[in-house]
């Protein structure tokens, strides 16, 4: 999806789009309902230079491509029901993480890259969970680290069983640090592998082979290599006859309009204004502007000009710009703009189609976008004033927010903005926590919840919106300037990771699942052990690896 580009961006600024025309790393091929993606990493195509990608490792560069591929995948080509995750190169699958990308990065960059990642890895298993498209990690070789985690993101995994290959994280043992895109947590809590055998396989740098794998549950299958090419057809076979895609002709994903200056980053149906001085962006999205298309051809007809689609497209890309490339900018703040009725009828197009195939993938795209923002390393304001439409989907802004505050104007009622709850704030986006936002908001308690739910469709004011508790403050607007300028400038003043560490906590309450450890894991354990000497030091485990010198450790347990 690459980007029309009206203002050059400066050259280490990074960007999310690509094509298959682009690829360097991954090649995509079809056969029926089965598709193929092959890795076959270009190791001077680096997307920083000072490493080779050796040995199937992988950069920032490599999962940008696999992430477009998913979703061409997920979009362009609906009669596809399992995709087989493989390698193009002989006795090895992927080694992982390239360490010395790693050892060479900063820590926030170290920590922003598992973090895509994660993303990635989870929107193979959210697709096959809720869109029935199947994933088979066909394990043709070696295969490490974040290597063995992409294959745990897929539904099974065939192993070749050649007596030499061997699968293994060996993060701990070799670098210091851990297996930090959801290797450790996908372990036991997807493959339930017992303890003690997780504990010897994540401290034995050398792994172990095929038969040991099954025997442990790290894998599915295993085949001799004379027989794996059958066995993987035989596999993908099955996982197709799973799924409940039922295919139709695809929607082409065009290349994105996208203008980037100094000001922020620019959409047909997003805006980010950036504050480089308060460290604040103002992401503004907009409603639609015509009227949206209701009936199910006229939708297919509109492809990824539909307006759900291009807006989470916009949306997606700005996030991920601003995580990337603006890292001092610390709170966000959500407007909206435009006519509520429009997202509204948007809402219905999407609730009355959703066993439609496009339809059905527009909504996982705005679940994955909007679930970005609850694991973003940011302070998100919603700030809902005159000229404001957070209704239904877009109103997952303002309930996605650490704060939001609503403008009252109880003597100009034709003014006053209002918000609008529809069936899709109540089932269609879950967090990675799989509750709603609504039911994060309220802790579980369900009387909230079913209140809110009675005023569907209803515009509340922000006396209505306070009542039932969807938004946080309601000055007038005597107070109103004042008020939210202090509250962004006050935000501003705190230790951002401080606010990291609150904002994880507050954001998932409740019960956990395997994504929320992952990402609570993510910003807690990997990100103190990427800052501590013993991984990163001079003599630290990730710097040393590969000059033959042996780390040196701090022994003391913290």
């Amino acid at each position: 999806m690459s980007a029309v580009l009206e203002t050059q961006p400066t050259p280490s600024l990074i960007t999310y789009d690509t094509h298959p025309d682009r690829y360097v790393h991954w090649k995509l091929s079809f056969d029926g309902q089965v598709a193929t993606l092959s890795m076959d990493v270009d190791e001077d195509k680096g997307l920083k230079p000072g490493y080779k990608l050796k040995l199937n490792s992988y950069d920032l560069g490599v999962d940008i491509e696999l992430a477009d591929a998913l979703n061409r995948l997920r979009f362009e080509h609906p009669e596809v029901k399992c995709v087989v995750v493989t390698s193009a190169r002989e006795r090895m699958f992927c080694s992982g993480a390239n360490i010395y990308m790693l050892g060479s990065s900063t820590h926030a960059w170290k920590v922003n890259f598992c973090k895509f990642t994660n993303e990635t890895r989870n929107g193979i298993e959210d697709s096959s969970r809720h869109e029935g498209l199947k994933a088979l990690a066909a394990v043709n070789g070696t295969v490490a680290g974040g290597g063995y985690e992409l294959a745990l993101a897929c539904d099974e995994i065939l192993m070749i069983d050649d007596r030499s290959s061997t699968v293994s994280l060996p993060e701990l043992p070799l670098l210091g640090v851990l297996p930090g895109t959801g290797g450790l947590t996908r372990v036991t809590d997807k493959r339930k592998v017992r303890r003690d055998l997780a504990d010897v396989f994540c401290t034995t740098s050398e792994g172990v082979r095929a038969d040991r794998a099954k025997q442990w549950r790290l894998v599915d299958h295993i085949a001799k290599p004379q027989a794996f090419k059958d066995a993987v057809a035989a596999r993908a076979a099955a996982l197709a006859a799973q799924s409940t895609r039922v295919g139709g002709k695809g929607i082409t994903l065009n290349p994105l309009k996208r203008t980037i200056d100094a000001g922020g980053y620019h959409y047909d149906n997003a805006d980010v204004k950036i504050d480089r001085e308060q460290r604040t962006a103002t992401i503004t999205v907009f409603a639609p502007r015509t009227g949206v298309a209701s009936g199910i051809e006229a939708i297919h007809a509109a492809g990824d000009k539909w307006w759900p689609l291009a807006m989470a497209r916009e949306l997606d890309d700005a996030i991920l710009m601003l995580r990337t490339n603006d890292l001092e900018i610390g709170t966000w703040i959500f407007n909206t703009r435009g006519d509520a009725d429009k997202v509204l009828a948007a809402d219905a197009a999407l609730k009355t189609n959703e066993s439609d195939w496009f339809a059905l993938q527009v909504i996982g795209f705005l679940r994955r976008t909007l679930a970005r923002l609850d694991v973003s390393s940011r302070t998100l304001f919603a700030v809902i004033d005159k000229g404001s439409c957070f209704a239904g989907t877009l109103l997952e802004l303002a309930l996605a927010a650490d704060r939001s505050y609503m403008l009252d104007l109880p003597d100009d009622e034709a003014g006053a903005p209002v918000i609008a709850l529809s069936h899709m704030n109540f089932g269609a986006y879950p967090m990675v926590s799989r509750e709603t936002r609504i039911a994060a908001r309220f802790c579980g308690e369900t009387q909230p919840v079913e209140a809110a739910r009675a005023h569907i469709g209803e515009k509340l004011d922000a006396r209505g919106g306070s009542a039932l508790g969807l938004v946080t403050f309601t000055p007038d607007d005597l107070d109103w300037d004042e008020e939210v300028r202090i509250a962004i400038e006050e935000r501003a003043s705190l230790s951002p990771d401080a606010l990291t560490g609150m904002e994880a906590n507050l954001r998932f309450s409740g019960k956990e699942t395997m994504e929320t450890r992952i990402f609570g894991r993510l910003s807690a354990w990997q990100n103190w052990i990427f800052s501590r000497p013993n991984a990163v030091g001079e003599h630290g485990a990730l710097k040393v690896y590969g000059s033959g010198a042996k780390a040196k450790f701090n022994w003391d347990r913290v």
